[in-house]
């Protein structure tokens, strides 16, 4: 497997030989448990359902999804999440993944949910640069024209305005593993990742150190 699942923890940041500040992610990676195999035969794709294991959190599943666990022989993860198989075997449903599938210097990318920031206006949202501050222009943080008069006498499909910001997707790529702490679970990654802290995130190898092989 090159991929699992995480948690959030927070930033920090390390200073490299140079002097150099080196700003950090901190992410709780793993351990996950393999819960369902997922093959082209039957589902009309290969894929691996992974759940992850929070040490010290029961969770409560209902019937239908408590026998999910059971046919897999695992307890129930309140986080499940599917990841789409490599080129290596895959692994068994019950084997555990955990944070050694990673080494320094790896590549990955990491998804997840941005933060909310609730209505926001076009210039926070979008980045417009809004009027003139002054002479009495009276549009200051407006979006200005957003339609015609004439034709098509509407406003066009697409067009960027006011609204809901963040709580979105977000996936971000090309981010180096810095360091793996096997004893805590631990993943050390540059820069920054989406979501505040304490949320989920799924990351997933996408090159491997130099002169490692690919897991």
């Amino acid at each position: 497997m090159n991929s699992i699942i995480g948690r959030k923890l927070g930033m920090t940041q390390r200073f490299a030989e140079d002097g150099k500040v080196i700003p950090l992610t901190v992410i709780k990676a793993g351990p996950c448990v393999v819960v369902q195999r997922k093959t082209e035969e039957r589902d009309g794709y290969d894929a691996v359902q992974l759940g992850f294991v929070e040490a010290g959190r029961k969770y409560k599943a209902n019937k239908p999804t408590e026998k999910h666990f059971k046919n897999a022989g695992v307890a129930p993860c309140r986080v499940l999440r599917e990841f789409a198989l490599g080129d290596g075997d895959a692994p068994e449903v019950g084997a555990s993944i955990k944070v050694s599938v990673f080494a320094a210097s790896d590549q990955v990318q990491v998804s997840g949910v941005s933060k909310g920031k609730g209505f926001a206006g076009v210039m926070k949202r979008h980045g417009f640069g809004g009027g003139k501050a002054t002479h009495g222009s009276m549009h200051h943080r407006g979006p200005g024209s957003i339609g015609q008069s004439a034709y098509p006498s509407r406003v066009m499909k697409g067009m960027r305005a006011p609204g809901h910001m963040g709580q979105d997707r977000v996936t971000v790529k090309n981010l180096e593993v810095v360091e793996v702490i096997e004893d805590e679970d631990l993943l050390l990654v540059r820069g920054a990742i989406p979501g505040a802290n304490g949320t989920y995130v799924e990351i997933i190898k996408t090159r491997s150190a130099k002169g490692q092989d690919d897991a």
